[in-house]
C-alpha cells in the first residue's frame, strides 16, 4: 500500500525481536489493486531515496503521530511500506502489513525488531494472521489505495479493545492537483490513482463502519523546509482557525463501538471540601443510589469552620453508607482530588464539589453516560441551561464561554464548560492518565485541566453533560475572578505549545 514517501525521523529505542510473518495467499486482486501492487514492487528499491527527498514532510508527519501515539504502545500499521513510520513510534510490539513483498523484504532488513506481514489488508485472512489486540491501529495514506474503505475499517474490530484507537492520516483533497503536479515535476514519487477523501468523508466512513470519531486535526501548510519558514508555518499557522482548512495533512482518531463495554460495577464520589461545613450532610442525603456499590470520599482542605468534625459526625450518622474521610496533604483542589483518586476503589471516579452548585441528584446521568459507552470522559456543563439567579457573575460567565471556545479549538473536541467541577472517568483511564501526567507537568491548581488535557492526550471520547447550575447555599466561593482568570490565560498559552504548536 502506498504512503507519501519521505524520510521519517527514526527513534532507536530497543524493541523485542519478533518473527517475520507471511499471511495466507490473498484472494484475486481487482485490476486497480493489481496495478497498485505492481507499482509498489517496481518502486520498492527507490522508495528510500524518495523518502529522503521528502524528509521534511515526513519529519512533520512523524512529530504529530508521536504526539498521538505514546512510545511503548502496541501498534499495527496497515500499509507500512518500508516500516520507517512504524519504527519511529518506538512500539513495544509493532506489526506492519503491506501487500508488496519487495517492500516488506526491505522493511525486515531495516527494522528486524518489528514484525512484518505480506498480505492484502482488505483480505480478512491477512488480518486474521495478525496477533492482536493493539493499542493503536495506524492507517497512513493507505486509505487512498483501498477498493472498499468502509468494509476495510469494519474488519478492524476484532483487533480492538475499548482502549484501542484507530488513527487515519491522509492528504487533503484540496492538495490533489498540487501533488500530481509535483509528481510531474519529479519532486514526488509517482503514485497510482488514489481515492480523494475529505476529512468529512473519513468521518462518515468511520461512522458507517461502527467506529466513533473522537477527534480530528489538520496540519502542515508547507511540505518544504523553506529555510525554517516551513516549520514555523506548520507549527504555528497551520493549526489556526481558517488556515487549518488549507493544510495538507488531516488526521482522524476513532474508537470501536463494538468494543464498548458496560463492565463498571462501582463508583467513588470524591467531595473536596474547604470551609463547607453546612454542605456535608446535604451532600450525602442527596446522592442517589445510582449503582449498588458507591464509595464516598470526603477530603478536607485545611478548613477553619469545623468541616472535618462535621464529616466525622455525618459518617457516624450514616452507617449504611461507605463514607471515608481524608485530609489533603497539600493545597488546592487538584491536590485534594488526585489524593482521593489514588485512594479510591470504585470502577468509576466522580468529582462532586462540596458547594453543591452541581446538584448531586444529577450524578446518575454521569454514571449512565459512562457505563453506556457514550463517552469515556464525562464533563459537566453549566452553560447550557438557565442557571439560578446569582449562581454565576456576569464576568465569570463571559470568561467561561471564552475559555470553552479556546479549549474546544485546542483539544479538537467540543467543550461548552471547562470549569465545571464535576468530571467523571474510569479508574483504569485515570491510572493511564496519571502515568502520562509528566507531559504537562504540575501547573493546574484546580485539577480540571489536568484531567481535560490528560483525557485529550489519551484520545478519550469526551462528552459534555448539561446540568442545572444552582446558587450556593452555604459558604463562599474559593475562586478569585482576576487572579485565577490570569492563571487560566496562562494555561491557554501553555496548552497551545503542548497540544497545538508541536
Amino acid at each position: 500500500m502506498a504512503e507519501l514517501d519521505g524520510q521519517v525521523l527514526q527513534d532507536q529505542h530497543e524493541q523485542p525481536r519478533a518473527a517475520s510473518t507471511q499471511a495466507p495467499a490473498p484472494t484475486t486482486l481487482s485490476p486497480r489493486k493489481a496495478a497498485i501492487l505492481d507499482h509498489a514492487n517496481r518502486f520498492a528499491d527507490a522508495r528510500a531515496g524518495w523518502r529522503d527527498k521528502a524528509s521534511f514532510f515526513h519529519g512533520e508527519d512523524a512529530c504529530y503521530l508521536r504526539f498521538l501515539i505514546p512510545p511503548g504502545s502496541r501498534v499495527l500499521e496497515i500499509g507500512c511500506g518500508l516500516g520507517d513510520t512504524l519504527a519511529s513510534l518506538a512500539p513495544s510490539y509493532g506489526v506492519g502489513i503491506d501487500f508488496s513483498d519487495r517492500q516488506i523484504a526491505i522493511a525486515r532488513t531495516r527494522h528486524p525488531g518489528l514484525t512484518f506481514v505480506v498480505g492484502d489488508a482488505e483480505d480478512p485472512a491477512t488480518l486474521a494472521a495478525v496477533t492482536g489486540p493493539f493499542d493503536v491501529i495506524l492507517v497512513l495514506d493507505t486509505i487512498g489505495s483501498l477498493d472498499d474503505c468502509q468494509q476495510f475499517i469494519e474488519q478492524l474490530h476484532p483487533l480492538c479493545t475499548r482502549e484501542t484507537r484507530l488513527v487515519i492520516g491522509y492528504f487533503s483533497h484540496l492538495w490533489y492537483p498540487l501533488l500530481k503536479a509535483a509528481e510531474a515535476a519529479g519532486l514526488r514519487m509517482p503514485q497510482p490513482e488514489q481515492n480523494v477523501l475529505s476529512p468529512a468523508d473519513l468521518r462518515n466512513l468511520a461512522v458507517l463502519a461502527d467506529f466513533d470519531p473522537v477527534k480530528s486535526e489538520q496540519r502542515v501548510l508547507s511540505p518544504l523546509r523553506l529555510y525554517g519558514l516551513g516549520r514555523f508555518a506548520n507549527r504555528f499557522l497551520s493549526v489556526l482557525p481558517g488556515l487549518r482548512a488549507l493544510a495538507l495533512r488531516h488526521y482522524l482518531v476513532s474508537r470501536s463501538l463494538r468494543c464498548v463495554t458496560d463492565d463498571v460495577r462501582s463508583a467513588t464520589v470524591v467531595i473536596p471540601a474547604r470551609n463547607e461545613r453546612g454542605n456535608i450532610a446535604p451532600a450525602v442525603q442527596r446522592i442517589a443510589a445510582f449503582c449498588k456499590d458507591i464509595e464516598i470520599i470526603f477530603i478536607e482542605g485545611h478548613s477553619k469552620d469545623g468541616t472535618y468534625e462535621e464529616m466525622e459526625r455525618v459518617r457516624a450518622a450514616f452507617p449504611d453508607h461507605d463514607i471515608k474521610l481524608m485530609r489533603q496533604p497539600g493545597k488546592g483542589k487538584a491536590d485534594a482530588v488526585f489524593t482521593a483518586f489514588d485512594a479510591a476503589r470504585g470502577d468509576v471516579l466522580m468529582i462532586l464539589d462540596a458547594d453543591l452548585t452541581m446538584p448531586p441528584e444529577q450524578l446518575p446521568k454521569f454514571f449512565d453516560a459512562l457505563r453506556s459507552g457514550k463517552g469515556e470522559f464525562i464533563n459537566g456543563s453549566r452553560l447550557v441551561y438557565p442557571m439560578d439567579e446569582g449562581a454565576m457573575r456576569f464576568l465569570n460567565l463571559i470568561a467561561n464561554k471564552t475559555f470553552s471556545y479556546l479549549f474546544s479549538w485546542l483539544l479538537n473536541q467540543r467543550y461548552t464548560d471547562t470549569l465545571c467541577g464535576t468530571k467523571v472517568l474510569r479508574r483504569s483511564d485515570y491510572v493511564r492518565l496519571k502515568a502520562g501526567k509528566a507531559y504537562f507537568g504540575d501547573f493546574d491548581p484546580f485539577g480540571d485541566f489536568d484531567l481535560i488535557f490528560g483525557a485529550s492526550k489519551l484520545n478519550l471520547k469526551s462528552i459534555d453533560l448539561p446540568i442545572r447550575y444552582a446558587a450556593r447555599c452555604y459558604g463562599e466561593t474559593q475562586i478569585s475572578r482576576f487572579r485565577h482568570g490570569w492563571m487560566l490565560l496562562k494555561m491557554v498559552v501553555f496548552a497551545f505549545f503542548k497540544i497545538k504548536a508541536i
